[in-house]
C-alpha cells in the first residue's frame, strides 16, 4: 500500500477513517468497536438508572440552613457523575479492548509497511496479554495526577486553564493511542512519551482532535480503532524508521 507522509498532525485522524476500515484489517477493529458500544451503552445506563439516586443522596447531607443551595448544585452535580462515568467507562473500555487494539495496530503498521511481525498475530496478543494489560496501567498511574493537576487549572484559570486542559486531553489521546503500536516493539513508557514529544505538534494538534471527536455523539463509538489506526500511521511516518534503527526487529 502506498504511504501518505503528512506534516499535518489532524489529516491522521482521517488517515485512521480509511484505514480501520479497510479490507484486510476492519475484522481487526471490530472488536474494540463492539466493545466501545457496548461499554457505552452501560453507561448510559448507569447513569439513567443510579444518577438521580446518587445525586438525591449527596443533597441530603446540606443542612437546612443551605437548602437553598439544592437548585444550584443540581447541574453540577449532574455533569460531575456524568464526567465520573465517561473516565471511568473510557478507562475500563482501553484496558478490556487493549489487547485487541494492540493487534489492530500491529496490522495497521503491517498494511503500511509490507512487513509481518516476527512474533505476532493472536498467539503473540494472547501471550503478551499481562504485559499490554500493565502498560495500561501505567499509562493510568501517569494520567491521574497530571488529570488532577489540569483540572484544577480548568476550574480556577480563565482562558489560560481550559486551554491548558484542552491541550492535556489532546496529550492524553495521543499517548493513549500511539502507545499501541509503539509498545508492539517493547519500546519503554518514558522513551515512548519523549519520541511522541519530539514531534509535539503532530502529537498534539492529532490527540486535540481525537478528544474533540470522542465528545461528539455516534462519532465517538468509532473512535477507538479510528485513533488507533491514525496514531499507527502517524508514527510509521514519522517516528518507526529512526526508532528501529538501533533496536532488533519485530517485524
Amino acid at each position: 500500500m502506498e504511504r501518505t507522509v503528512s506534516n499535518f498532525g489532524p489529516s491522521y485522524v482521517a488517515r485512521g477513517f480509511e484505514l480501520a476500515f479497510q479490507a484486510g484489517v476492519r475484522r481487526y477493529a471490530i472488536i474494540p468497536l463492539l466493545l466501545n458500544i457496548l461499554l457505552f451503552a452501560a453507561a448510559i445506563w448507569a447513569v439513567f438508572s443510579y444518577a438521580g439516586s446518587w445525586i438525591e443522596l449527596a443533597l441530603s447531607w446540606l443542612p437546612d440552613y443551605l437548602e437553598w443551595l439544592r437548585y444550584l448544585m443540581w447541574p453540577f452535580l449532574v455533569l460531575a457523575i456524568i464526567v465520573l462515568f465517561a473516565v471511568s467507562f473510557t478507562s475500563v473500555a482501553n484496558i478490556i479492548a487493549a489487547p485487541f487494539n494492540s493487534l489492530l495496530a500491529e496490522k495497521v503498521e503491517e498494511k503500511l509497511t509490507g512487513q509481518r511481525p516476527i512474533d505476532g498475530g493472536v498467539a503473540g496478543m494472547v501471550r503478551d496479554i499481562p504485559r499490554i494489560i500493565g502498560r495500561e496501567i501505567q499509562k493510568l498511574v501517569y494520567f491521574f495526577p497530571r488529570f488532577l493537576g489540569f483540572l484544577l487549572l480548568f476550574l480556577f484559570v480563565p482562558v489560560f486553564g481550559q486551554v491548558l486542559w484542552f491541550l492535556f486531553a489532546g496529550w492524553v489521546m495521543t499517548i493513549q493511542y500511539a502507545d499501541y503500536p509503539i509498545d508492539n516493539h517493547k519500546i519503554p513508557f518514558k522513551e515512548m512519551r519523549h519520541q511522541l514529544w519530539s514531534i509535539k505538534g503532530k502529537s498534539l494538534s492529532f490527540g486535540c482532535l481525537v478528544a474533540f471527536l470522542a465528545s461528539v455523539p455516534l462519532i465517538n463509538l468509532i473512535m477507538i480503532p479510528v485513533a488507533v489506526a491514525g496514531a499507527t500511521a502517524m508514527w510509521v511516518d514519522h517516528l518507526r524508521d529512526q526508532t528501529l534503527v538501533m533496536r532488533p526487529k519485530t517485524f
